[in-house]
Order: structure tokens, then sequence, then C-alpha cells
């Protein structure tokens, strides 16, 4: 009985002793040397030094301790590795937002609103925004498909009064040249950014011009919570245009931040696989009455998928409006949660 444990410990330990392996080869070929030979040399060199150690070192305690101290001195390069907003960035990333919030007026710096022809062709346009919070009514939710049904993008939406709708989409800040690579944002390879906008650009783009998937859902978020959620969003905003921060795929991508920032703002949230998938977050609000209930999951995602009607309406200021006729309705707000 104590052998089969001894020998599963074992190997455990070399699947985890591997996996470090591989990530500090990893990390070496995407976050070393700009030139990918040398990086390339240096990845290798790290993996054949790291087995090298746990094979050839006796004893064994001895060789996984140098592997972990020779795991450290990279781990320890990386961590090292500092994010910055002074980089020949590309222009749909160019500004950072910025807040300014006295009473219950917002004033938003840098919101985008670019005119699209295509989407990679379009006129930049930098918009200064007020808002009035105390007209704050509710929020919505995004959720964009481009491929597999288990990964979305996700961009909240608050819905003022006055008919404004302010549209924020967590996102890598890219620069010049540079593509998003899913492999590269587990690594310390893209800063962290806030795409603050309107509807007709942030949402239009992807149902318009990069014809992805796009359903959109009423929350049940009372005014008081949607606002604390957005001084959360907004404390975050004006601290990356100080301070930058990587964008990491696991830990701080578009869909795991939100349920960061509600977690501050709101309350404890649930744990649950789905934050992950978040192709299946909107499952997970149905399950949790966050979105309308009175029909079947099935019936609300077809009613909330908004492309027909978004590429049959103009980009003018009823897009919002116009985009969300025939969408089930917000779920009524319990008065506990006033």
């Amino acid at each position: 009985m104590i052998k089969p444990l001894k020998l599963f410990g074992q190997l455990l330990l070399w699947i985890l002793l591997l996996a470090l392996t591989a990530w500090g080869s990893a990390a070496l070929w995407f976050d070393g040397p700009a030139s990918r030979p040398l990086a390339g040399l240096l990845a290798g060199a790290y993996a054949l030094t790291s087995l090298g150690l746990l094979i050839m070192l006796r004893p064994r305690r001895r060789a996984r301790l140098a592997f972990l101290v020779l795991f450290a001195v990279l781990l320890g390069w990386w961590l090292s590795l500092t994010p910055s907003n002074e980089r020949d960035w590309q222009p749909d990333v160019a500004q950072l937002p910025v807040a300014e919030i006295q009473g219950n007026l917002l004033t938003i710096r840098n919101v985008r609103n670019f005119a699209y022809r295509s989407e990679t062709d379009f006129t930049p346009r930098w918009e200064t925004r007020n808002y009035d919070l105390s007209k704050l009514r509710g929020l919505d939710l995004h959720v964009v498909y481009w491929g597999s049904p288990s990964i979305a993008h996700t961009i909240l939406s608050w819905e003022f009064d006055d008919g404004q709708r302010l549209a924020i989409s967590i996102e890598t800040r890219k620069e010049a040249g540079e593509n998003y690579s899913a492999v590269r944002g587990f690594f310390r390879q893209y800063e962290l950014y806030y795409v603050v906008a309107d509807e007709r650009d942030v949402v239009a783009l992807r149902t318009n011009h990069r014809h992805e998937d796009v359903y959109l859902y009423r929350l049940r978020t009372p005014p008081k919570r949607a606002r604390a959620l957005l001084l959360d969003y907004l404390g975050t905003i004006n601290q990356l245009a100080r301070a930058p921060t990587w964008y990491n795929a696991f830990s701080h991508n578009c869909t795991t931040t939100i349920r960061l920032h509600a977690g501050h703002a709101i309350q404890e949230l649930p744990l649950d696989w789905r934050w992950l998938a978040n192709g299946y977050l909107d499952e997970l609000l149905y399950k949790e009455g966050v979105v309308n209930r009175d029909l079947p999951f099935a019936q609300l995602k077809s009613l909330s998928y908004i492309n027909p009607r978004a590429q049959a309406l103009p980009l003018d200021e009823h897009f919002s409006q116009a985009i969300r006729q025939g969408l089930p309705p917000r779920p009524p707000f319990r008065q506990a949660m006033e």
C-alpha cells in the first residue's frame, strides 16, 4: 500500500518539475531577448540544465534544491520585468482614459468613438464626455464569441437615464505591428488596457467589421451597485494611467478582472469554473438569476443575439437603443439589493 502511494507522489513531483521547466523555457522564449535565435538558445539551455540537474546530480535532494535555486533565479528575473506606458502603441489603444469625479459629475477623457470603415481602416476620435452618476440606471453585459464556444470576450455597459451608455472593455494594449496570441497572453507580453468607449465603437466594431457573434444581456444590478462597480473600474483606470500593469490571460483577463471588480464593489461572488471558461458565463448568470429567467435559457440566448440588428442599423446616436429592441427585459431588482 505504501509503495504505490510513494510512486504516485514521485510521479506528481516529476510532473510539477517538468511543468516548471517548460514554463521557464517558455518565459525565456517569449519574454527574453528580442533576438529569436538568442531567446531560443537561452530557452533550450535552461531546459537542458534543469533536466540535467534532476537526472545527473546526486543525491536527489541536492538535485532538487539546485533545480529550485535555478528556477528561483529565473522567476526573479521574470518578476523584475516592468510594464510601460511609453511604447509605440497601435492607434486604437494610443490614448489612456482618465476619469475625474466631482460629486455626481463624472468626466472621462479619451473616450473612444472611432469611425470605422473596416476593422483596420478608421478615423480616430478621442472624446471627453460627462456623465451624471445620479442618473445611472443599470448595467448590461455583452458576450462576444469569435471561435470556440468555451471562450468569449466580455464587455460591461453602464446605462444612464439621459440615454448615454458607457462601455468598458478590458483588453491588451498592443504595440504597433503586434498581434494578440493566447499563449503569449500568459507571459509578460502585453500591458493591461481598459477601452472606455461608445457602444458604436467597441460593440459595432465586433458585430459589423470583425463579424463576431455578440449577445447582449440586461443585468439585475441596481443603480447603487452599478455605481459602486463603475467607481471601482474608474479607480483602476486612473491607476493604470499612473502605473501600468501586465495583462495575463489567466489572472487579468476580460472576465476574471470583472469578477475582481465585482468582488471589490458588490459582494463575494460564487466560485465557478465558468469564470474561466467564460463562453458559458451567461449560463452562470442565468443560474444565479442575474439575467432574465422568464424564458428557457436557450430562448433567452437566441433573443439576446444582436448581430442582425446591429448590422442593419446606421451607426448614429440611436445605435445603443436600437440594438436593445426586442431584448428580454432587465430582471426586476430585489428590494434587498437596493
